[in-house]
């Protein structure tokens, strides 16, 4: 896979320090492991399964990627294509294509499409990754899908709690990881176009109706007021008073 100009530009320098920062704070990749990337065919997938790519021939330890995007299954998706995006740059994508978002869509589901279609998606990693013996799973969530979800579970589920960078399931037997954890949805936004990443319109019918959309809207508004509140919300997660909340 080439390196290009673009290795040296001040965008992926900054991304690549704050991955590396997440992947050494929480020790989220180790010598010999085998990681499932999985794909959404946006941006932040995209950058994540760049970077990690990238790192491995110039990082003292070996670790096996095995890429993954499961369609699905609306009509005019984009499976085909990403994977032959993923084969010309030389990365071994395997495409799963489900119903899952028709069954998502189905009139038995229309309170919450977008947490079934998630479900099923992961849920359908996490046997992938099971069938090719790795016990990790890495994601492209970064900074404000972190932000994002801390305000949607109080806002929707009456909870205070979000996605962690490194998080274990089904009692240890696979690990997420979040390697992005740290960057701004914007930096990915500006490396992407500058690598030229494919940019693929999402074939699902409530794209862009969700109640994410609605708090990423209400979030922008806010940051505008202040450029230091993305980063103090961010650390608040970290800074929690205990003695101050309801019991």
């Amino acid at each position: 896979m080439s390196q290009p100009k673009e290795k040296r530009s001040y965008t992926y320098k900054a991304l690549n320090r704050v991955l590396g920062k997440a992947l050494h704070r929480y020790d989220m990749i180790v010598h010999g492991d085998r990681i499932v990337v999985g794909l959404s065919g946006g941006k932040d997938s995209l950058t994540l399964m760049w970077f990690l790519f990238e790192r491995l021939a110039r990082v003292p330890i070996e670790y096996e990627l095995y890429p993954v995007y499961v369609d699905p299954g609306f009509e005019g998706g984009f499976g085909e294509e990403l994977e032959a995006w993923c084969r010309n740059k030389g990365y071994p994508l395997r495409v799963e294509y489900t119903d899952f978002g028709l069954v998502a869509h189905s009139r038995e589901n229309r309170e919450n499409p977008c947490f079934l279609c998630s479900r099923l998606r992961r849920k359908r990693l996490f046997e992938i990754a099971d069938e090719l013996n790795c016990d990790k799973l890495a994601l492209g969530h970064h900074k404000d899908d972190i932000i994002e979800t801390l305000f949607m579970n109080m806002c929707y589920a009456g909870e205070i709690s979000t996605m962690k960078p490194s998080q274990s399931f089904f009692k240890g037997k696979f690990t997420v990881i979040r390697p992005l954890a740290y960057a701004d949805e914007d930096s990915i936004r500006r490396f992407a176009r500058s690598m030229d990443f494919p940019e693929f319109v999402n074939p699902c019918p409530t794209a862009g109706e969700s109640k994410r959309h609605e708090v990423k809207e209400m979030l922008k508004k806010l940051y505008r007021s202040n450029k230091k509140i993305k980063g103090n919300i961010f650390r608040s997660m970290s800074h929690v008073r205990e003695d101050y909340l309801l019991k």
